[in-house]
């Protein structure tokens, strides 16, 4: 598997999460740029480098695809980096808005073997500290459910799997308000004028929450 350089492993790991996040499967210079806080033409750049690296498909003045070898070592760089979050989060002590940061310098590490052991080491996870899933050595991505809070059946009781947002005011808020991976929770009631819902956290206190928030967590209904 070919080493890219620590910029390049970062821009294709943001063409591989546009990619999957656009309906289209296809990604803009432009939804580079901002992801990136680059000016479109040193995105056009590395474009052209990742080209050559048969790594990504790209012509001027098109979108962008990543090829299915780009796609591999995209993964595997999300790999190293949910694998680094999971050892910093369960064995460190650090909490889960601290571990992202810190992750992101260390997935740059190319010891595979390294990699394999941590994996072993952890015990094979499946998902990370903010329930993202973390893909094999083979690159095979676990299911996971993309069912937004937001959406929720009234009064169906439901656990939270992941959050969408990881910055650090979001992790923190969900903490004050005692939500967290794992935690059961039922919308009780939808509000019409802004879509803010009150829910009850388990079988204790109801709190009202914003749309904001409620679109940034995901969860399992618990009866399916």
């Amino acid at each position: 598997m070919q080493h890219l350089t620590l910029t390049e492993e970062n821009y294709l790991k943001s063409i591989y999460a546009i990619e999957q996040n656009n309906t289209s499967g296809e990604v803009s210079v432009n939804e580079i740029a901002e992801r990136m806080q680059t000016r479109p033409a040193t995105v056009t750049d590395m474009l052209r480098k990742l080209s050559e690296k048969e790594l990504i498909h790209y012509e001027k003045y098109k979108k962008v695809q990543v090829t299915k070898t780009g796609i591999l070592l995209a993964l595997q760089i999300i790999r190293k980096h949910r694998l680094w979050e999971t050892f910093l989060h369960d064995k460190l002590d650090f909490s889960w808005d601290e571990v992202h940061e810190v992750a992101e310098q260390l997935e740059h590490i190319h010891s595979q073997k390294l990699i394999d052991r941590l994996d072993e080491y952890l015990g094979y996870p499946q998902y990370d500290p903010h329930g993202d899933p973390i893909p094999n050595s083979l690159g095979e991505v676990p299911t996971s459910s993309n069912l937004l809070l937001s959406e929720s059946e009234l009064l169906m009781p439901s656990i939270v799997v992941a959050v969408k947002d990881t910055s650090s005011p979001f992790l923190q808020q969900m903490e004050r308000l005692g939500l967290q991976i794992g935690t059961v929770l039922t919308v009780k009631e939808r509000m019409p004028y802004d879509n803010s819902i009150q829910i009850q956290v388990g079988e204790g206190a109801e709190i009202m929450l914003s749309e904001k928030a409620a679109v940034n967590i995901i969860i399992r209904h618990l009866d399916k």
